[in-house]
C-alpha cells in the first residue's frame, strides 16, 4: 500500500473529518478477529485439533516438547504476546522516526488478515499450523493496533479525542456483532448448509480474515502520513522497550496514568476472559447461552461507548473513567450472587458489562493520547498496547489462585474487585491537566 507525500493537514475541516471516518473503519475491519476468532471459535477448535493429534497420554510434541493438548491454545497465545513485545517497540520507534505509519500499518494488517484467512486450512491434526497462524495473527493484530492508536493525536484536536476514540470503539463492536451473528447462523445451521461442524468453524475463521483485509483498505486509503522530526535509529526489541520506558521516566505523570491503566485494564481483561468459565463451571450454562451473552456484550458496548463519550464531553474523560470503574464493581458483586441454571440473570450481568466495557477502553485511549509527547505517538502507544494486551496476567493469576484456595468460582470472580478499587485510587491521584502540560500538549477545556 503506497503512502502519500508527507504533509501536515489543516487542524480541522473536511479533510480531517474524512481521515477520522477512515480511521474508524480500521476498528470495523479488525475487531471481528477479536470477537469471532479469539473470543468464540478458535480456542475450542484449535484445542480439538490438538487433541486429535495427541498421543495416548494426551500430549502433543511441538519441537519435541511435551505439551498437554488442552494447554496448546493458551501457550500459543502467550508466545504471540512475547513476539509482540519484541516487535511493537521496534515498529513504534520506526514509525515515529520516519513518519511513515501507513505502510507499517498495511504490513501488519495484511499479515494478520492473511494468517487469519489461512485458518481455513486448519483441519485434521494440523495443530502446529494452527499454533503458528495464531502467533502470527495475534502479534500482527497487536502491532497494527499500536499503529492505529498512534494516529489519534494526529487526526483529532484535543477537544474531539474522546468522541473520536469512542466512535472508533463503537464501530469495532458494531462490526463484531454483525459478523458474529452471521457466523452463528452458519455454525448453528451447518447441517442445513451441507457443512460439517468443523468446516463451518473454518469458514467462520477465514471470513474474519477476509473481512479484516477488505475493510482495512478504507483507512489505508484515507489516513495520511505526517512529517516527523529526525529521530535516532530504533533499537532491537527489548532494548527499544527499555529506551521507551527510560524516556517515560522524564514524564512521570504519563507513567503514573499508564500504571493505573495497567491495573484496572487487567481487571477488565480478566472479567472478559473468565466470564465464560464462570458461566459454564459455576452457573451450569450451555455454550449457546454463553455465545449469546458475548453477542449481547458486543451490541451494548456500541451504545455504552457512544454514551460515555457524551458523558466525557460534559464531565471530562478522567471523571467518566472513574465512574466507569465504580460501575464495573456492580456486575462483579452481582455475579457473586447469581443462581446456577438461570441464564436470564447471566444476560443481565452481560448487559452491565457491555454498557461500561467500550467506554472504559475508548476514554482510556483518548486520555492517554493527551499525555504522549509530540513526535513519540507510536513509541508510547507501543507501551500502552503492551499494557492492554501483554501485561494482563495478574488478574487471571489471582482468579486461578483464589479458585485453587477456595474451590469456588464465586470467590474467584469477586476477588477481581481489587483491580478496580486499586485502579480507581491510582487514577484519581493523577493530575491530568499538569500531566498534559508537562507532555507539551494543549489542555482541553474538559479533561
Amino acid at each position: 500500500m503506497g503512502t502519500d507525500t508527507l504533509r501536515t493537514p489543516p487542524a480541522g475541516g473536511a479533510d480531517l473529518r474524512r481521515e477520522q471516518r477512515g480511521w474508524y473503519f480500521y476498528d470495523w475491519a479488525c475487531s471481528v478477529y477479536s470477537t469471532s476468532v479469539l473470543t468464540v471459535f478458535l480456542g475450542p477448535y484449535l484445542t480439538s485439533v490438538a487433541e486429535s493429534a495427541a498421543d495416548g497420554d494426551g500430549h502433543v510434541h511441538p519441537l519435541g516438547i511435551p505439551v498437554r493438548a488442552g494447554s496448546f491454545f493458551a501457550y500459543s497465545v502467550s508466545l504471540s504476546v512475547i513476539v509482540a513485545v519484541l516487535v511493537m517497540p521496534l515498529v513504534g520507534a520506526a514509525a515515529d522516526r520516519t513518519g511513515r505509519r501507513k505502510p507499517l500499518l498495511a504490513a501488519a494488517a495484511y499479515t494478520g488478515a492473511g494468517a487469519t484467512t489461512a485458518m481455513f486450512f486448519l483441519d485434521g491434526d494440523r495443530y502446529l499450523l494452527g499454533g503458528a497462524l495464531l502467533v502470527v495473527a495475534n502479534a500482527a493484530q497487536s502491532v497494527a493496533m499500536m499503529l492505529y492508536n498512534s494516529y489519534l493525536p494526529q487526526i483529532a484536536p484535543p477537544e474531539q479525542r474522546d468522541a473520536v476514540s469512542s466512535r472508533g470503539w463503537a464501530f469495532g463492536y458494531a462490526a463484531g456483532s454483525l459478523v458474529l451473528v452471521a457466523n452463528l447462523v452458519l455454525y448453528t445451521g451447518h447441517d442445513r448448509f451441507g457443512l460439517s461442524e468443523g468446516a463451518a468453524v473454518r469458514i467462520c475463521l477465514a471470513s474474519a480474515g477476509l473481512w479484516w483485509g477488505a475493510f482495512a483498505l478504507i483507512p489505508l486509503t484515507r489516513l495520511r502520513d505526517r512529517a516527523s522530526p529526525a529521530r535516532e535509529a530504533a533499537l532491537p526489541g527489548f532494548r527499544q522497550l527499555a529506551a521507551t520506558v527510560r524516556d517515560m521516566r522524564r514524564h512521570p505523570l504519563t507513567l503514573a496514568f499508564l500504571l493505573a491503566y495497567l491495573v484496572y485494564n487487567d481487571g477488565i481483561q480478566t472479567v472478559i476472559s473468565q466470564a465464560s468459565v464462570y458461566g459454564s463451571k459455576e452457573l451450569d450454562l450451555g455454550q449457546s447461552t454463553l455465545i449469546g451473552a458475548v453477542l449481547l456484550v458486543q451490541v451494548l458496548a456500541v451504545a455504552g461507548a457512544l454514551s460515555m463519550g457524551r458523558l466525557a464531553r460534559a464531565y471530562g474523560a478522567k471523571r467518566t473513567i472513574l465512574g466507569s470503574l465504580i460501575a464495573w464493581t456492580v456486575p462483579l458483586a452481582a455475579g457473586f450472587f447469581l443462581p446456577a441454571g438461570a441464564p436470564v440473570w447471566f444476560f443481565v450481568l452481560a448487559a452491565g458489562i457491555g454498557l461500561v466495557l467500550g467506554g472504559s477502553q475508548a476514554l482510556s485511549r483518548s486520555l492517554f493520547s493527551h499525555l504522549v509527547p509530540p513526535g513519540k505517538e507510536a513509541e508510547y502507544f507501543s507501551a500502552y498496547e503492551l499494557s492492554d494486551r501483554g501485561m494482563s496476567w495478574l488478574g487471571p493469576l489471582l482468579f486461578g489462585l483464589t479458585y485453587q484456595l477456595t474451590g469456588s468460582y464465586r470467590d474467584a470472580i469477586i476477588s477481581l474487585v481489587i483491580f478496580f478499587v486499586l485502579g480507581f485510587a491510582l487514577l484519581a491521584r493523577v493530575p491530568v491537566r499538569r500531566a498534559i502540560e508537562e507532555a507539551g500538549n494543549p489542555v482541553p477545556d474538559r479533561i
